[in-house]
Parts: structure tokens; C-alpha cells; sequence
């Protein structure tokens, strides 16, 4: 990687940490929103001619279509991130993703349009998938691109500690909704949530305004050094760097969507818990992980960002059992326990130095396509099937989760041996041009 100039402020580097932080914050609101709704109301709103099992399969249908459209935006965000610039991706898929957001809460019933309120869902949805795709690489990137030397792993866990805030707000907002008689949230409570976010849009788009462009594309830049077709040379180039974050993240975003999606529609759906309790104690380890995000990082600055993330897929491994047996229990308390460990320590050590270590790597001159491609191809797999893999296993256990906890072990071993492939040390993948002399791409 690039040293970053030394004549830069420490003012610079807060903000363009906190820029990347806050923009995902409010990218993560939206996309999370989703998910919850997705669990506990579109299957009411938009499928109600369905029994509940085959209604929530179908709103998660819904849900799974933005994580299918990511790998799209990351291909498209990830080229011109990478040729044009960091910053200019940011601005536009801050809008992408929240002006679709808005869209939903105006979408008619299945009452008033029939299934064409799930067509514009699943439009909608589509847009929001791309605008994820491609934003996720910039975030990072803007954010370690412009860390200093030795705290690339802290700089690099700010966008992903921008996730707990997001679910934080988004959980705060539905629970608040769910007070409400259930004819008055089934009609126009609901959709509250989704139309304040264009608060949340303006002011991060004010936020990311003023953050430089990254030092690292600067350089790049500056020395002729980008290449025509990045993605391309990606996948021809890097297939093993491809393949091993695909593989290291499988377990991470199956594990965050199992817990926070699927669990809310089990628990509330199979067990019968409210979903104040379920949404309450979301919340808790959001809120956990806000802090503990960061440590992840810092910790990974000291012994490794691959270590740590290694840690954290034997925290899946381990831990996937003890999370339903908590659940099961019906208690409040140990719900909260439960999700408070599953968020914030499991999947806070997953996630924290996730985005330093993929970044590291890839060259600059392909980092933008390169992380974004791999990441968001797992996040289709994972991600966008766990909700409806989870519900279908649950199904054929007769409502027994011990066939999700197998899946999820299975996981968590695939991506402990992809990052043990990853590249062991702390610097990042040198410049393709030092490698290649003065041969362009």
C-alpha cells in the first residue's frame, strides 16, 4: 500500500473515519429496516392469501433479492471506484440505496394493488441491493485508505462499527411501531420507519460531502497507474485472494442474517416471544458491538487482523448451539444474553477487522473491485439464502433449529481454512505496477 503523506491532519483522518462510519450507519438502517419488516409484516402487507410459514418464505424471497443484485454493484460501483474515484461511489449509492427506502413505505397493500405491491417490492429492493454492493469497498476503502500506519485495522473497523448504530436505529424504530394495535401497524405504522430515513439520507450525504478524496486513488492517479478493466484482471489475476474472502465471509454474513433476521421470525413465529423482547435485545448487542467493533480492530492492528477474524469463526462454531438453547428458554434475560454474545463478541470479531483484511488482499489499483466482488458474491450466497435456508431446515426439523446449527458449523469451518489462506501478515498486497515493472494492464 501507498504511505500516506505525513503533511495530512489529524482532522483529516477523523473525518474520513467518521464519514465512513456514518454513511454506513444510515446505508445499514435502511437495509436492516428491511429485514425486520421483511420478518414480522410484509408477509401480512403484501402475501396475506398465503398460510404464515409460506408467506414469510415469500417476504424473505423479497428480502434475498437485494443480496442477489450485490454482486452487480459491486462489479459496476467497484470499476468506477477504482477508475474514477472513492468518494464520487459513496454520494451515489447513498442515494441509491436511500431514495428506494423511501419508495417502500409508499407502496399501496396487497388490498389496493394486489401482487404488484410485491413486484415494486422487489424492484425497490433490487435498487437497494446494488446501492450495498458497491458501497460496502467504498466505505472501507475511504476509511483505510486514509488510516495512518499501524491503525488501518481501527480506521478499517469504523465502517463496519457503522452496522451497530444502523441496527440499533432501525430496531429502536420498529420496535416502536410494534406498540402500536396491530391494525393501526398493519395500515400506516409501519411505514413510518421507511419514510424518515430521507432525514437519515440528507445528513449523510452532508457527512460524506466533506471527506477528501482517498490518498491511496490519489497517488494512483497521479502516477498513471489504474487499469482499464478492474474487475477483469481481478478475476483473471487474483482467483485465490477471490476465492478465499468468498469463503472467510460465508460464515460471517450467514451467521449475522441467521441471528438477526431468521431468529426474529423463529422466536417470535415458532416460539411465541413478543418482538418487543426479540427487538430489545437486538438492540443490546448492537449496542455491544458498537464498542467492541472497534477493540476487534485494534486488537487486529496488534496480533493480526486474520487471527482475530479466525477467533471469530470459532465463535460461530462453538457458540451456534448454545444461541437457540438460550432462545428456547423463553426468558427474556437469556434472549438478551444470547443475541448480546451472537452480535457482539461472535460476530463483532468476524466483522471488526473484516475489512482491513480483505482489503489487504488486493493491489490498489484493483482493491475497490476486488473487495467488493468477493464480498458481495458471499453475501449473496450467505446472506441472501440464510433467512430462506434457516426457515426450509427448520421446516424439515419439525421446528427443530439443530439442523441450522450443523449448517452453520459446516460454515464456520469453510472459512476458518479460507483464512488461514489469506495472506498472514498486516501489509497490504503491493502495487501491481511493482510487480510487473513497467508493463501496463
Amino acid at each position: 500500500m501507498h504511505p500516506i503523506s505525513t503533511t495530512r491532519s489529524r482532522r483529516e483522518y477523523i473525518t474520513a473515519g467518521l464519514a465512513s462510519m456514518m454513511g454506513t450507519t444510515i446505508e445499514w438502517y435502511d437495509f436492516f429496516l428491511y429485514g425486520t419488516a421483511a420478518a414480522l409484516i410484509f408477509n401480512k402487507i403484501f402475501f396475506p392469501s398465503f398460510d404464515p410459514l409460506t408467506g414469510t418464505l415469500a417476504a424473505f424471497a423479497t428480502y434475498s433479492v437485494g443480496f442477489f443484485a450485490r454482486p452487480l454493484g459491486g462489479v459496476v460501483f467497484g470499476h468506477f471506484g477504482d477508475k474514477v474515484g472513492r468518494k464520487s461511489m459513496l454520494l451515489i449509492t447513498l442515494f441509491m440505496m436511500g431514495i428506494p427506502t423511501i419508495l417502500i413505505g409508499l407502496i399501496p397493500s396487497y388490498e389496493s394493488i394486489g401482487y404488484w405491491g410485491a413486484v415494486l417490492l422487489v424492484l425497490l429492493r433490487f435498487l437497494q441491493g446494488i446501492a450495498v454492493g458497491g458501497e460496502w469497498g467504498g466505505a472501507v476503502l475511504m476509511a483505510v485508505e486514509h488510516a495512518p500506519e499501524g491503525k488501518k485495522g481501527f480506521f478499517g473497523s469504523l465502517p463496519q462499527a457503522g452496522v451497530a448504530p444502523g441496527l440499533v436505529l432501525s430496531s429502536l424504530a420498529m420496535g416502536m411501531v410494534a406498540t402500536l394495535p396491530e391494525k393501526d401497524m398493519l395500515s400506516w405504522g409501519w411505514r413510518v420507519p421507511f419514510l424518515a430515513s430521507v432525514v437519515l439520507l440528507m445528513v449523510g450525504w452532508f457527512i460524506r460531502a466533506k471527506v477528501a478524496e482517498s490518498p491511496d486513488f490519489k497517488q494512483m492517479e497521479k502516477k498513471g497507474e489504474k487499469v482499464e478493466m478492474p474487475a477483469l484482471i481481478v478475476l483473471k489475476r487474483y482467483p485465490k485472494q477471490v476465492l478465499t474472502v468468498v469463503g472467510g465471509r460465508l460464515a460471517e454474513v450467514t451467521w449475522f442474517y441467521t441471528v438477526v433476521a431468521f431468529a426474529l421470525a423463529y422466536a417470535t413465529g415458532t416460539l411465541g416471544i413478543p418482538k418487543t423482547v426479540m427487538l430489545n435485545a437486538t438492540m443490546w448487542g448492537a449496542l455491544v458491538a458498537l464498542f467492541t467493533m472497534p477493540l476487534f480492530g485494534v486488537l487486529g492492528d496488534r496480533v493480526g487482523f486474520k487471527w482475530v477474524f479466525m477467533a471469530g469463526t470459532v465463535g460461530v462454531l462453538v457458540f451456534a448451539p448454545q444461541f437457540f438453547m438460550l432462545l428456547q428458554t423463553l426468558d427474556p434475560t437469556n434472549i438478551t444474553i444470547a443475541l448480546s454474545i451472537a452480535i457482539g463478541l461472535v460476530y463483532a470479531c468476524l466483522y471488526g477487522p473484516e475489512g482491513s483484511l480483505f482489503s489487504a488482499q488486493f493491489p490498489a489499483e484493483v482493491r475497490y473491485s476486488g473487495i467488493s466482488i468477493a464480498v458481495q458474491v458471499s453475501g449473496a450466497i450467505g446472506g441472501g439464502l440464510a433467512p430462506i435456508v434457516a426457515t426450509s431446515l427448520l421446516a424439515y426439523g419439525n421446528g427443530d433449529p439443530t439442523y441450522i446449527v450443523w449448517y452453520l458449523g459446516a460454515l464456520s469451518v469453510i472459512a476458518f481454512v479460507s483464512a488461514a489462506c489469506m495472506r498472514g501478515s498486516n501489509e497490504f498486497a503491493v502495487p501491481m505496477t511493482a510487480v510487473q515493472g513497467s508493463k501496463r494492464v
